[in-house]
């Protein structure tokens, strides 16, 4: 345990004049009687309550101390921590293209796409997994960790809204979001390299093909399960900001999963056609099947607070002080 204010315990110093004038000064100030022979007393055997009379002095040492304890804040050791697991290494490629705001998923693409990969992280916490997000351009969102709960929080704050603001380009640059993703899966060991690419679209913006991306995918031995999240009809419901309201109008749903296809056994992974959350569900549980490889993991221990144990033993010692002062070991006058 370490303490962030350690002056404080120069405070326990005064402790010193107080245990002095207690022993040395206190008696002179209290009443007295005079009695001309004391010997009858000097046998006469003590009390519970004289053997106990110096206990609500020592209570309030205790308390005293404590709280100088509590004021020098103690805290845990900051330490490391290492254990083998084991897991695959996984990069999610997440389409966040406008189009991703469709409706034929509920309540549309982009948040049943974001609750099922985060229900996949949640279930898988040995693996390595990260994020990249493209629309008209790529990047990578979140290198591969273990630390899931970082992840899930910059999964969670994912929306389509980047590209509809301009801060990032509209469109569907499907082998710049898989070419980002392998690139973070060029130096792992791991066994199983999987890259899950979901997108709702056809590619039309990026300087790098899909299969020029798969290619390289192969090459790096990196297996790659693409995703088409779309219904199969012609046409699906898509909201449109109008002044001060949300309208909504049909427009065609146009996937290109030739291209899913080929990139997908090209990587010797799946294809599979999203049209409802079941389905997305489906697709991670079959990811399961992969097999696993050992890997060593550092986690790292932040400091926290530790005042919580002496706080609560200084309030315990000043009451149970108050309570035998005013009670059994009371002092008249």
């Amino acid at each position: 345990m370490e303490f962030a204010n350690k002056e404080y315990f120069l405070l326990l110093l005064l402790a010193i004049p107080y245990i002095l004038w207690y022993f040395l000064y206190r008696k002179k100030t209290e009443p007295t009687m005079r009695m001309s022979d004391t010997y009858a007393y000097q046998f006469a055997p003590k009390s519970w309550r004289v053997r106990l009379l110096h206990l609500p002095m020592l209570l309030r040492l205790l308390t005293f101390f404590l709280i100088v304890i509590i004021l020098a804040r103690p805290q845990t050791h900051t330490s490391w921590g290492s254990k083998t697991v084991e897991g695959i290494d996984i990069m999610l490629a997440i389409d966040v293209s406008t189009s991703m705001l469709a409706e034929d998923l509920r309540p549309n693409r982009m948040e049943a796409a974001k609750d099922v990969a985060s229900e996949f992280v949640s279930g898988r916490p040995d693996d390595n997994i990260g994020l990249t997000i493209f629309a008209g351009e790529a990047f990578t969102q979140c290198p591969m960790t273990t630390d899931h709960q970082s992840l899930l929080n910059l999964l969670h704050n994912v929306r389509t809204d980047i590209a509809a603001k301009g801060l990032i380009e509209d469109g569907t640059a499907i082998g710049m979001g898989l070419a980002s993703a392998v690139s973070r899966l060029e130096n792992s060991k791991a066994k199983s390299k999987v890259v899950i690419l979901l997108t709702d679209g056809s590619n039309n913006r990026g300087d790098i093909s899909p299969k020029t991306a798969a290619a390289i995918a192969k090459k790096l031995g990196v297996r790659v399960y693409t995703i088409a999240v779309g219904t199969n009809n012609k046409l699906t419901r898509y909201p449109v900001n109008v002044g001060n309201t949300v309208q909504y109008i049909n427009v065609p749903v146009e996937i290109d999963t030739q291209t899913l296809r080929e990139i997908a056994a090209m990587t010797n992974g799946n294809f599979y056609r999203a049209t409802n959350t079941a389905e997305l569900k489906q697709i991670y549980q079959d990811i399961d099947k992969l097999e696993k490889t050992k890997f060593d993991v550092k986690k790292f221990s932040k400091r926290y607070e530790a005042y919580q144990p002496f706080a609560i033993a200084a309030i315990i010692a000043l009451l149970l002080e108050i309570l035998l002062r005013n009670t059994v070991l009371r002092r008249i006058p």
